[in-house]
């Protein structure tokens, strides 16, 4: 995917841009143009950049989500916002679009997850299984229609494909996720699942952050969206 994702802030130390379903973050073995390709190239014409742009990713988000990411800009920002990552400093809240509400409609999911390489899927496991990792986010119910269920989930962990696993694991099934367990897909291939607000202390200034990112044009969403602002 070409064409430059909307940008959320920017400075001389970071970069946080709203990442479009189907964009990747960073290169693989498909060879498309990924997030950080397009985002250096961005940089370079911007500031009229010599030689190569300096671009760090700070955290990952899978490619058929949305939303929020953080790069940094300076090596000095990466190493800082690295640590921050680690010591869970920086507050992830999603948004997900799920089949049922889960009972109860706000709670605590503490799981241990082992991913399958192979499949690119993680799974659930007994506590004590080899390569177990605990996996723990907090979710709640904030709007509903007939037949789909907004949730609101704050990671307290980074695990591969946690919110995924933990919510279809819990009955939940995220609109479009059919590795999980949905029964149809989005016409645009993306699951609905959008990393909506970041907040952290800004790497260098120390500044508090909070960073919220517009949700896709999918249906789906704009009903949400708009029955939360009229509400």
């Amino acid at each position: 995917m070409s064409g430059l994702p909307e940008i959320l802030f920017e400075d001389n130390h970071i970069l946080v841009v709203n990442k479009r379903t189907g964009d990747i973050v960073q290169g693989d073995k498909t060879g498309d143009l990924a997030l950080t390709d397009i985002l250096k190239a961005y940089l370079k014409e911007k500031y009229n950049k010599p030689g190569e742009v300096f671009l760090g990713l700070v955290h990952r988000i899978d490619r058929p989500v949305s939303g929020a990411v953080i790069l940094a800009r300076t090596s000095k920002a990466l190493t800082r916002l690295s640590l921050m990552v680690k010591a869970r400093e920086i507050k992830k809240t999603y948004w997900a679009i799920v089949d049922k509400i889960p009972e109860p409609a706000s709670g605590r999911l503490e799981n241990y997850l082992r991913k399958n390489e192979k499949q690119n899927k993680s799974y659930i496991v007994t506590a004590g299984s080899p390569e177990a990792k605990l996996a723990i986010l907090d979710y709640k119910l904030i709007a509903s229609s007939k037949s789909l269920h907004l949730l609101e989930v704050d990671l307290i962990t980074g695990r591969h494909h946690q919110i995924r696993a933990q919510l279809s694991a819990k009955g939940c099934f995220i609109r479009g996720d059919l590795k999980y367990g949905a029964k149809r897909s989005n016409p645009d291939g993306s699951i609905c699942l959008h990393s909506r607000m970041l907040q952290f202390r800004h790497p260098v200034s120390g500044e508090n952050l909070k960073i919220v990112a517009d949700v896709p044009s999918l249906p789906e969403w704009t009903y949400f969206v708009t029955g939360l602002i009229d509400s």
